[in-house]
């Protein structure tokens, strides 16, 4: 006979994923093992793999769930009506809002992708891809020149994500300079600069 699921299974299971994502970020994927998850966790080995067989399924679910949250979140902020440097402005500062209390996510969404085998790789940057898309159409909007040509629209594109992705390197939410402060200067600074672009 099948085991149940407890009432709580998908409150456990996501209080898994999360302090999981804290292991890998601050030890590394490889050097984790299952055992030093579940003690973090607070369960038995067991218990753990009840939920998860194995590292690398863990490991997807924290990269495929965050980044389902950004393309939410990046979906519901965009409005292609909206003057184009206030589109773009809506988009970045959504992005960062939903960056909010997920460093150890997305520090192993940068680091640890290629450690999953390619068809869970090719899953995941579908939806990289997905996000990219609706930001480069933004950045089009802005500067249609980036399309003219040998296209600079993707260089261009990722180059903003470069500011945005690793901002949290340096960011402190008690710093001098609110997230809503740094969407309004990141932002500003890159459409400066793409507005230069010819």
């Amino acid at each position: 006979m099948a085991r149940t699921q407890a009432q709580d299974y998908g409150e456990k299971r996501n209080a898994i994923l999360r302090r999981s994502a804290r292991l890998f970020a601050d030890g590394g994927f490889e050097r984790t093992s299952m055992s030093s998850v579940a003690a973090e966790c607070g369960v038995s080995k067991p218990l753990l793999y009840h939920y998860y067989t194995n590292k690398e399924e863990l490991l997807f679910d924290i990269i495929h769930g965050h980044l389902e949250e950004l393309c939410e979140a990046i979906e519901q902020a965009d409005d292609p009506d909206a003057e184009p440097k206030t589109r773009l402005r809506g988009l970045v500062g959504a992005l960062l809002d939903c960056y909010r209390d997920a460093d150890a996510e997305h520090k192993v969404q940068i680091n640890a992708l290629s450690a999953l085998p390619k068809d869970k790789q090719e899953a995941l940057k579908g939806l990289e891809r997905k996000l990219v898309a609706i930001f480069a159409d933004a950045v089009k909007g802005i500067n249609p020149a980036v399309e003219d040509g040998q296209s600079i629209l993707k260089p261009v594109t990722m180059s903003l994500f470069g500011m945005l992705n690793w901002h949290y390197m340096w960011f402190r939410p008690e710093g001098s300079i609110s997230r809503e402060d740094y969407a309004d200067l990141a932002t500003n600074l890159f459409v400066k600069g793409l507005l230069g672009l010819r």
